[in-house]
C-alpha cells in the first residue's frame, strides 16, 4: 500500500474496520412501523408520462411520507442512513438521463434506496452493443427508445418508487421542465448540454451529478450549490465515554486509559460532572486531541474545580461547503484522488475526457476502437488544452491514446463501480448524510488490460455482438477466453446478485467450455429485496441460488444451460458434494459471503486446490476486496479481524453504564427465560437417567434442577393468565428486588477500601422501579414476556389479549414485599473472584438439596410424548415478540441505572448483530472484484498488477494496494538451499510404504522425526524398533487406517500428513505438509 494511503488508513482506523456489527447514533427518531407482510406493500406503479398509468393500480406515493418507512423492506439500509435521511430521500424527485449501462446502474440503485419519484430520460434507440452493460434491455428491445423499455423494469425494483419517463426529446429544449427535480443525473451527455443544464441547475438550487465511462476509464462530477449543508460528514457513530479528570487547563482524561476515539475538530458535550458543573448541558466544546486518552476543550476558567464523575459525548456538527459550477470547475478542477499510486493521471484524464467530447462534436462519433488515426487526433486536442491556462499539464501520450482506443468501450464492472458511486452522491445530496465528492473523481483500471492476447483495430472492431462494448476494449480473442471460464460463486445474496449480473453481461461461462456454479442454501426474505436486486416480491420464500440464476439467464440467454445451482452449504459436512473432482474442475472461485467462518473455509479449500479466490465484503458505506492468487499472495485467512466486543459479566450483572450493556443483559435474560430452561426440560424428559448422568458432570446441578422444577411443577402455567402472572413476577424480581438487594450490599453512600465513593467512575448507582401499568415500557415487558412464556408451553391466544385484561389479571395479584437477604454475596469487581462461582465440590448440604429437588420432579416417564418449545431467536419477525422483549427488558434496566434508552430500531440492530447494507456499496465492490477477475482470466502473474481495494463512500475515501505476498521459508537440502512457499507449497507422494516415504525425504536432505495424520501419530524417530517393524512395510493408506482404526472415505482422493523434520544443519525446520495421492 502506498505510504500516503497507509498513513491515512492508520489515522482513521475506526472508519475502515469492518466489524460484524456496530452502533448507530442515539436519538434517531423511529418511523411508524408497518406490519411485516406483503399486503402492507403497495402495488407498483409505472408511468409512461404524467397522465398514463400502465401497470395496474397506482401506488399511493403518500404511503412513503414523513414517519412512514417500511422497516421490513428497508431495515438494513436504515442502519446505514437512519430514519431522518430516509425521510428526506422519500421527499425527493430524481431525474436520470442516459440509460446505457451506467445510467441503468444509477437508476437501479436509486430505486432500491427509495425516493419519492424517479424519472428516466433517454429517447435514443437501444443498440445491440448496449447489451454489454445494460441489464434491463433484451435483444428484442433493439431499436426501441431506451427509456421507454427500461422504465417498467426499473419500476419492478421498488413498489414505493413511482418511475416515469421525462416527456421530451431534449433536456435543453425546455429547461423550465427541469425545475420539478431536486437532482439531475447526466450520463452519456454532450459537454455542451452538460454546461447548459448544470448552469441552469446551479442557479435554481438543483443538484447535479455527471458521470461518464469510457472502457476502463470513468469520471464523476458533483455540484450541490453554494452553502450546501452536510448534516453528518462521516456517518460514524458518535463516541462517548466516562471522564476521569479535567484539569484547570481544560485537559480531559478518559477513565481507566480508555481510548476516547475523538479527532481534532470534533465537538463534545458533558453531563453529570461534579465540581465543574458549568460544563453540564453547555454548548458543545471543540476538541483538540492531545493523545489517545486525553483531549483539550480549551478555556475552563470560571467553571469551578473538577471533583469527580461525568460523561462526555461527541456531538455531530453540520458542515457547510460551497460547490462551484461546472463551467468554473472545468478550468480549475478540484479533484478527489481515487488511487494514490496514479497521482499524475487525474489532471491528464480531466483534459482527455474533454478532448473526447471535442472529437465527438467534430466527427459525430467517439474515436474508433484501437484506431491510431483517431487516437492521434485526441492526443493533439488534449495537447492544445494542456498548454492553456495557468497550470500546464504534462501528458503521457500512451495514457491519452489508450483513452481514445477505449472510448467506445462499455464495461459492466466499470458501470457498476460508477453506478454505485454516482447513486450514493445522489442520496448524499438529498439526505445531507455523508460527505460529497468535491467535485471531480477520475478512475481507471488499465491493469485489467490483457497481455496474453493481441489487441488491434481489427480484433477490437464491432462485430454486431452483444459484447461489442467489451470487445472494443479487450478484443475478440479475450472475449473467447472470458466465455470459456469455469467459475464458482459462493453465495447469492447482495454481492452475489451483483456479481452474477456482471458475469452475465461480460459473457462469463457462455462458451463451450464455460460454466458457472452458484451455491447458496438460503431462502429469500423481504428485507433482501432492498439490495439483492435480482429478486422480486413473488420470490420471497424461494431459494436464492435458483432465482438469481433464472434472473441472469433472462438477462443473457447465452447462459442457459451454463449455470448450475447448488443448494448446499459449502463446508466440511458437504465435502462429498464439493469433492476433489468439483474443485479441480474450477478455474477460479468468488466469495459473496457475509460471515467470516464460511469465508475462511472456502479460502482453505482454494489454498489446498490452488485456485484463485476473489473475496469482498461490505459494511454500510464501507467495502473491501481482496485477491488471493496461488503461489503469489497471502490468503484471506492470513489476517484476522479484531474480535467482537464482549463485556465483563460483573458489569452486565450489576454495574452497567451504557445501553450496550443493558441490551447484552436483556439478550442473556431472553436465553435464561425462553431458551435454556425449555431445552433442559426436554433433555430431562427424553434422556434416560438425565439427573444422575448429566447433572453431576456439569457442576451446576442445583440451579438446573430448580429450573426443571419451576418449569414442570411450581410455575407451570395452565392458561395465558398464568403466563401474565409469571411475567409480572419477573418484572418485580429483575427491576425491583434485585436492585434493592444490590443497594443493600452496596449502599449509595458506601466507600471502597481506599475511601473513594463506591458508586463512582463506571459504577452508576441504580434505583428500583415500581411497576406502573400505564407505562408503555412496563406493559411492553409483561406483554412480550407472557407471550414468549406461553409459546414455550404451546398456550395459544396471547396476541389477541387486550391490555385491559393484562391489567385486570395483575390487579388481582399480590406482590410480596421484598426483604434483602444478608447471606447474598455480590461480586464488586471483575478482578475479584466471583463469590457465587461453583467450586466443583458438592457438600453434604448440596447433596441433600439435590435429593430434595429431585424428589419434587415428576418421573420422566409420566411426561413421555410431551415437550416444551424453546424459542429460536429471530430478529426480523416483528410479530414474534423477540425484539419487543429485548427492547423492553433493556430499557427497564436502563431506567434502573439512569442510562439513556434505545428505541426498538437501535436495540434490534445491536441485539441482532445486524450488518448494515446498502445497494450502492454492493454494486461498487462487485465492479472492483470483476476488474480483478479480468486479470486472473488473463493469467497475470505479476503481483504488482493486482489491487486490493478499500472504500468508504461516506468520507469518501478510496485506497488501493497490491496484495501482500505469501510468506516464504528456506531449508538446507543435499543440493543446497531450497526456498519454499509456506502457504501454497506442499510435498506430494504416491501410496508408497512408510520406509519408502522416509527414504524419499532423506534423499532431499530432510530426516523425518515425526509423521502424523489428523490426531494419529504414524511415526516417531524415538519409537522402539519393535514398534516400528510392523509399520515400515505398510503402505501409507494402510498405515493411516491401521493407526486411526477408521477407513478412508470412498470420495476422498488424498490424505494430508504433517511432519517434523531436520535439514542438513541438524536443526528443526518448518516445511510444507505432505499430500498422499490415492488412486481411486
Amino acid at each position: 500500500m502506498p505510504s500516503a494511503v497507509l498513513a491515512f488508513v492508520q489515522a482513521h482506523r475506526h472508519i475502515f474496520t469492518i466489524h460484524s456489527h456496530a452502533d448507530i447514533p442515539v436519538g434517531v427518531t423511529p418511523g411508524k412501523r408497518k406490519a411485516s407482510n406483503e399486503h402492507a406493500r403497495p402495488e407498483k406503479r409505472f408511468m409512461m408520462d404524467n397522465n398514463m398509468d400502465v401497470d395496474g393500480s397506482a401506488v399511493d406515493v403518500g404511503q412513503l411520507k414523513m414517519g412512514d418507512i417500511d422497516d421490513a423492506l428497508y431495515s438494513r439500509q436504515l442502519y446505514v442512513l437512519g430514519h431522518e435521511a430516509m425521510r428526506r430521500m422519500g421527499a425527493s424527485h430524481i431525474l436520470v438521463a442516459g440509460l446505457r449501462g451506467l445510467g441503468v446502474e444509477i437508476a437501479k440503485n436509486i430505486a432500491l434506496a427509495g425516493v419519492k419519484s424517479l424519472t428516466l430520460f433517454d429517447p435514443e434507440p437501444a443498440a445491440t452493443s448496449d447489451l454489454s452493460s445494460q441489464f434491463f434491455l433484451h435483444p428484442d428491445d433493439v431499436g426501441k427508445p431506451r427509456a421507454a423499455v427500461t422504465a417498467p423494469r426499473v419500476a419492478e425494483l421498488n413498489a414505493y418508487v413511482p418511475v416515469s419517463v421525462h416527456p421530451s426529446e431534449s433536456l435543453t429544449q425546455n429547461l423550465e421542465g427541469l425545475r420539478q427535480y431536486q437532482v439531475i443525473v447526466l450520463t452519456g451527455t454532450s459537454l455542451k448540454d452538460q454546461l447548459t443544464i448544470s448552469e441552469f441547475a446551479h442557479k435554481n438550487g438543483i443538484y447535479i451529478v455527471i458521470a461518464d465511462i469510457y472502457g476502463l476509464f470513468g469520471s464523476i462530477f458533483t455540484d450541490f450549490g453554494e452553502k450546501f449543508t452536510i448534516a453528518d460528514p462521516t456517518g460514524e457513530n458518535p463516541v462517548s465515554g466516562i471522564v476521569a479528570d479535567i484539569d484547570s487547563e481544560g485537559l480531559v482524561s478518559a477513565l481507566d486509559e480508555t481510548r476516547h476515539g475523538l479527532e481534532d475538530g470534533d465537538f463534545v458535550a458533558f453531563s453529570e460532572i461534579q465540581g465543574m458543573t458549568g460544563l453540564n448541558g453547555a454548548e458543545p466544546r471543540k476538541v483538540t486531541v492531545k493523545g489517545p486518552y486525553t483531549f483539550s476543550i480549551g478555556d475552563v476558567s470560571g467553571l469551578g474545580e473538577y471533583k469527580r464523575g461525568g460523561l462526555y459525548a461527541q456531538v455531530k456538527m453540520p458542515k457547510v461547503v460551497d460547490f462551484q459550477p461546472l463551467s468554473e470547475q472545468l478550468k480549475k478542477p478540484e479533484i478527489l484522488m481515487s488511487d494514490f499510486a496514479k497521482f499524475d493521471r487525474p489532471q491528464q484524464l480531466h483534459l482527455g475526457f474533454q478532448a473526447l467530447h471535442t472529437f465527438k462534436d467534430k466527427h459525430g462519433h467517439l474515436p474508433r476502437p484501437h484506431n491510431d488515426e483517431d487516437a492521434k487526433q485526441v492526443f493533439e486536442i488534449t495537447q492544445d488544452m494542456a498548454g492553456q491556462g495557468e497550470d500546464k499539464v504534462e501528458l503521457d501520450e500512451r495514457l491519452i491514446r489508450e483513452l481514445s482506443y477505449q472510448a467506445q468501450g462499455d464495461l459492466s464492472p466499470v458501470a457498476a463501480f460508477f453506478g454505485g458511486l454516482a447513486a450514493q452522491e445522489v442520496l448524499k445530496s438529498v439526505s445531507g448524510k455523508f460527505h460529497p465528492i468535491m467535485q471531480w473523481l477520475y478512475f481507471d483500471s488499465l491493469e485489467s488490460l490483457p497481455s496474453s492476447v493481441e489487441r488491434s483495430e481489427e480484433l477490437c472492431k464491432p462485430t454486431g455482438s452483444r459484447y461489442d462494448g467489451q470487445i472494443a476494449v479487450f478484443g475478440a480473442e479475450f472475449q473467447e477466453k472470458i466465455a470459456n471460464v469455469n467459475q464458482f460463486l459462493v453465495g447469492a445474496g447482495a454481492i452475489g446478485c451483483e456479481m452474477l449480473k456482471t458475469w452475465a453481461l461480460i459473457g462469463l461461462g457462455t462458451g463451450p467450455k464455460g460454466k458457472i456454479s452458484v451455491a447458496d442454501m438460503d431462502q429469500i426474505e423481504k428485507s433482501n429485496l432492498n439490495r439483492q436486486f435480482l429478486f422480486r416480491p413473488k420470490d420471497v420464500g424461494k431459494l436464492k441460488a435458483d432465482c438469481a440464476a433464472a434472473a441472469v439467464q433472462a438477462m443473457n440467454p447465452e447462459l442457459e444451460g451454463k449455470i448450475v445451482t447448488l443448494r448446499d452449504r459449502v463446508g466440511p459436512e458437504t465435502e462429498h458434494i464439493f469433492n476433489e473432482s468439483f474443485w479441480e474442475s474450477l478455474d477460479g472461485v468468488t466469495n459473496a459471503l457475509d460471515n467470516v467462518e464460511a469465508r475462511q473455509y472456502v479460502d482453505r479449500r482454494c489454498v489446498f486446490f490452488r485456485k484463485p479466490l476473489l473475496d469482498s465484503g461490505t459494511l454500510g458505506t464501507k467495502a473491501n476486496s481482496q485477491v488471493v492468487l496461488p503461489r503469489l499472495t497471502e490468503s484471506y485467512s492470513s489476517s484476522q479481524d479484531p474480535p467482537e466486543q464482549s463485556f465483563p459479566q460483573c458489569t452486565l450483572r450489576s454495574f452497567p453504564n451504557k445501553i450496550e450493556h443493558t441490551i447484552a443483559w436483556a439478550k442473556e435474560k431472553f436465553h435464561q427465560y425462553f431458551v435454556g430452561p425449555p431445552e433442559t426440560v426436554n433433555l430431562y424428559i427424553s434422556q434416560p437417567n438425565y439427573v444422575e448422568q448429566t447433572l453431576k458432570q456439569s457442576g451446576n446441578e442445583i440451579p438446573t434442577l430448580e429450573s426443571i422444577r419451576d418449569f414442570l411443577v411450581t410455575e407451570k402455567p395452565s392458561s395465558f393468565d398464568d403466563c401474565i402472572i409469571w411475567a409480572r413476577h419477573q418484572f418485580e424480581k429483575e427491576y425491583n428486588n434485585s436492585i434493592q438487594q444490590l443497594l443493600y450490599n452496596f449502599p449509595k453512600d458506601s466507600t471502597t477500601a481506599s475511601g473513594a465513593p463506591f458508586w463512582s467512575g463506571p459504577k452508576r448507582a441504580p434505583d428500583p422501579l415500581k411497576f406502573d401499568p400505564n407505562n408503555p415500557t412496563h406493559m411492553g415487558f409483561v406483554r412480550a414476556t407472557a407471550n414468549l412464556h406461553a409459546f414455550n408451553y404451546g398456550i395459544p391466544g396471547g396476541n389477541k389479549v387486550p391490555d385491559a385484561h393484562y391489567k385486570e389479571v395483575m390487579d388481582n395479584m399480590i406482590i410480596p414485599e421484598f426483604s434483602p437477604n444478608p447471606a447474598v454475596k455480590i461480586q464488586a469487581d471483575d478482578k475479584e473472584p466471583d463469590p457465587n462461582a461453583q467450586n466443583g465440590n458438592s457438600s453434604f448440604d448440596d447433596n441433600d438439596t439435590l435429593q430434595q429437588l429431585a424428589s419434587q420432579l415428576p418421573p420422566p416417564k409420566s411426561l413421555a410424548g410431551s415437550k416444551l418449545e424453546p424459542v429460536e431467536f429471530e430478529k426480523d419477525d416483528d410479530t414474534n415478540h423477540h425484539i419487543d422483549f429485548i427492547t423492553a427488558a433493556s430499557n427497564l434496566r436502563a431506567q434502573n441505572y439512569a442510562i439513556p434508552e434505545a428505541d426498538r430500531h437501535k436495540t434490534k440492530f445491536i441485539a441482532g448483530k445486524i450488518i448494515p447494507a446498502i445497494a450502492t456499496t454492493t454494486a461498487l465492490v462487485a465492479g472492483l472484484v470483476v476488474l480483478e477477475l479480468y486479470k486472473i482470466i488473463d493469467g497475470k502473474d505479476d503481483i504488482e498488477q493486482y489491487k486490493n481495494g478499500f472504500v468508504n463512500l461516506a468520507l469518501p475515501f478510496f485506497g488501493f494496494s497490491e496484495p501482500i505476498a505469501s510468506p516464504k521459508g528456506k531449508y538446507l537440502g543435499k543440493d543446497g538451499e531450497v526456498t519454499i512457499d509456506k502457504l501454497w507449497d506442499r510435498f506430494e507422494v504416491e501410496d508408497i510404504t512408510l520406509q519408502e516415504f522416509l527414504d524419499h525425504f532423506s534423499s532431499k536432505g530432510l530426516e523425518v522425526m515425526m509423521l502424523s495424520s489428523g490426531v494419529s501419530l504414524l511415526y516417531a524417530s524415538f519409537y522402539p524398533p519393535k514398534k516400528l517393524k510392523d509399520r515400515m512395510g505398510l503402505k501409507l493408506s494402510q498405515l493411516v487406517e491401521t493407526i486411526s482404526k477408521k477407513p478412508i472415505p470412498d470420495h476422498q482422493k488424498n490424505v494430508i500428513f504433517e511432519m517434523t523434520v531436520e535439514d542438513q544443519t541438524g536443526e528443526d525446520v518448518e516445511v510444507p505438509y505432505v499430500m498422499l495421492k490415492l488412486q481411486k
